[in-house]
């Protein structure tokens, strides 16, 4: 009794807990934004969906409509839905249902319509009222109506046209719409795909047909038009493909997908997409089993006599291809699909059977007659194209295997007057060599390769120098007017510090050119530094006094462009140089000597390779050469060289290398002690400074150039 009393006990808690818990769920429902009722009216003969809510959001939600089949759909951001049904039948004029769904935290009205029509939204206290817009075929008409300008009355132009490539190679066509209440009408008419956007304008800058043939997507064309107020898009997909729509405010995307067919698969697509079954047998015979699948799948089943035994299998809501293969591999069975019959037998049957096939039709090759067929080369040479058809894999003798392409019993014979190519084989094989004609014979694309070597040089020189010494005249005697012994001072200004001289009086000269201090400015670019020079004479002690000042100062600035271009084919190396080729003497090993000759010039080797994606590969080798000083043996050459391998987009330029070199010096020569002193140190000491600097940079620029018919 005690035991029982508890567990009497613990339900009661339970429950408990239970209300409780609904309870704070009824709670967090009132306190979140809910739908509460939906309801259909026709108010001043226009249909009215009315939407209340337990409180009016701040914003219109966002919603679009859909032509086939007819409807509107509206989103509602963080609101739930309190009522107790999904679906509301309304049956009144255009109206058919409105059904609520609730995702998470958002929820969604969809209005279905019996025919489309565009819509209106706006906001009555808490209520959100969806007014529908009259049908055309409703209300009668009058005559004036029919003339064009009425009937385009209150049509859009879209806004914009654009196609992508998506994943897995898929094509997106999308539109830009001038408001989301656009109605949309997407249907196939045979290998088109037709879409239709009501009571729109097309511009005239959109009024085009596309060829995205290139985008290698199942796209072909988009052909748009006006028709009447709807603009007409029309689709040419090729190969087998599914699409798919959806619209996001605005913007309506149509995705086309290819489908890539195996024919030995029983559904198309990754992994297995049957249609999902049950099964729950007990030693159930596997004749028996596989004709409930074919019996499941309208497949046409062979089974071979020697599939025998009994399994025991339940599967829940599998797909019936995973099924089916799940028996053939617990039985050692396999399977092939021809068209929609199978054929189910053991797999060393199966084997059998196949290498019997495969022996036969080697052997049905080596008696079917040969045929010779001519094949005109126009952008690919025969003989280049014959030698690949009779290459073999590898192997010398007896180990070489076949040719990669013709039978054994296959020739080729190349005329190189004509360019055309004679093949001799079976006919299975002559149609696979047009096949592969047809890739190979195709022009080569060009490109265009130009190279820019920019050079440019700043230099700059200082020099500050200085000469200076004295003469003793005590030994000499007499004068002239010009420098009188005895007389006056004199100071005697020259252009040179050896232009400074003095005249005895018997006629003879006084050379004031020694001195005990010869630092002058050095020279700079080849020119001599300008010199300032003065002599000061003292009659009292009969002396001179010599000083001389030279200074010089370089600055020069310097730019060469060198821009090399070429045009060569894909993957086909190009050269373009210019130059001067220097002699020099070779001496040989008996003692005679003889010229050669080595360039120095301006090089441009390159080989591109335009990738699928439209970029280019450029393996490059560029030179600058010049000449430079001369020595005993010729002139040296001074040599710039880069080699690489870049990836660069069609036309853009990028910078492939390049050298800086500066140099900056600064000399002081100055005698010591002297030379320190402050100010009068200036009298003994030569100053230099060099600063030069020297860039190269090297651009490329590759560019593919267009076809012909581009052109």
């Amino acid at each position: 009794m005690k035991n029982s009393h508890v567990g009497t006990g613990g339900r009661w808690w339970h429950q408990l807990g239970l209300g409780l818990g609904l309870l704070l769920s009824a709670a967090v429902v009132q306190a979140q934004v809910a739908i509460e009722s939906v309801s259909g009216s026709l108010q001043s003969g226009v249909e009215v969906v009315k939407i209340d809510l337990s409180e009016a959001l701040s914003t219109l939600p966002t919603g679009f409509s859909i032509q086939s089949p007819a409807r509107i759909a509206l989103d509602f951001p963080d609101v739930v839905s309190a009522i107790g049904r999904s679906t509301i039948e309304v049956n009144q004029g255009n109206l058919k249902s409105v059904s609520v769904v609730q995702a998470g935290s958002r929820s969604r009205v969809v209005i279905n319509l019996k025919q489309p029509t565009t819509y209106k939204t706006q906001w009555q206290g808490k209520s959100l009222l969806v007014s529908l817009d009259a049908l055309a075929s409703s209300v009668p008409a009058p005559a004036a109506q029919l003339f064009a300008e009425n009937q385009n009355r209150g049509v859009l132009p879209l806004r914009d046209l654009d196609f992508r490539r998506g994943d897995e190679g898929a094509g997106r066509v999308v539109v830009s719409l001038p408001n989301s209440q656009v109605g949309v009408d997407i249907r196939q008419q045979g290998q088109l795909l037709v879409v239709e956007f009501m009571k729109t304008s097309l511009p005239e800058g959109l009024r085009r047909r596309l060829d995205v043939n290139d985008f290698g997507t199942p796209v072909k064309t988009i052909a748009t038009t006006q028709s009447g107020d709807r603009v007409r898009m029309a689709i040419e997909p090729q190969g087998v493909w599914t699409h798919s729509a959806y619209q996001t405010d605005e913007q309506f995307v149509i995705e086309i997908k290819p489908v890539k067919v195996d024919a030995s698969k029983l559904t198309q697509g990754p992994g297995f997409t049957g249609e999902k079954l049950s099964l729950n047998f007990q030693n159930i015979d596997v004749r028996s089993l596989l004709q409930v699948i074919a019996d499941f799948t309208n497949f046409n089943v062979i089974t071979s006599d020697s599939v025998t035994g009994t399994v025991t299998l339940r599967l829940q809501d599998v797909p019936w291809d995973q099924a089916l293969d799940i028996i053939l591999q617990s039985k050692g069975l396999g399977m092939r699909k021809t068209g929609n019959v199978l054929w189910i037998a053991p797999k060393d049957e199966i084997n059998a059977k196949e290498k019997l096939d495969l022996e036969a039709a080697a052997a049905l090759q080596n008696l079917e007659p040969l045929r010779t067929q001519s094949f005109q080369m126009n952008y690919t040479k025969a003989a280049e194209v014959a030698a690949q058809l009779t290459a073999t894999s590898g192997g010398t003798g007896a180990t070489a295997s076949s040719s990669r392409l013709l039978s054994p019993r296959g020739s080729v014979i190349a005329e190189t007057r004509t360019n055309q190519l004679f093949v001799t084989d079976i006919p299975s094989k002559l149609e696979q060599v047009q096949q592969l004609m047809a890739k190979l014979d195709i022009p080569v694309r060009q490109v265009l390769i130009e190279a820019r070597i920019v050079e440019a040089s700043d230099t700059f020189g200082k020099s500050l120098g200085v000469k200076f010494g004295s003469a003793d005249l005590r030994a000499q005697q007499g004068g002239d007017g010009g420098y009188a012994i005895g007389g006056d001072n004199r100071v005697v200004f020259g252009t040179s510090y050896g232009n400074a001289v003095a005249s005895s009086g018997a006629g003879g000269t006084v050379d004031l050119t020694s001195g005990f201090v010869n630092l002058p400015a050095i020279s700079q670019n080849g020119y001599s530094p300008a010199t300032f020079a003065l002599s000061i004479f003292s009659s009292a002690a009969n002396r001179f006094l010599n000083l001389e000042l030279s200074a010089l100062e370089a600055d020069g600035k310097g730019k060469v462009v060198s821009s090399p271009r070429v045009v060569t084919a894909d993957q086909i190396k190009a050269l373009i140089e210019q130059g001067t080729e220097l002699p020099y003497q070779v001496a040989s090993s008996s003692g005679a000597t003889s010229i050669a000759f080595r360039k120095a010039n301006l090089k441009l080797e390159v080989t591109p390779q335009i990738t699928p994606e439209g970029n280019i590969i450029l393996s490059l080798d560029v030179n600058k050469d010049t000449v430079g000083q001369s020595t005993t043996a010729g002139f040296a050459i001074n040599t710039k060289h880069i080699q690489t391998q870049v990836l660069v987009e069609n036309g853009g330029t990028v910078v492939i290398g390049g050298i800086f070199e500066m140099t900056e010096s600064e000399d002081v020569t100055k005698v010591p002690l002297l030379g320190d002193l402050p100010g009068v140190g200036n009298l003994f000491k030569n100053r230099s400074r060099i600063a030069n600097k020297q860039e190269m940079l090297v651009f490329i620029t590759p560019k593919v150039l267009a076809d012909k018919a581009t052109r």
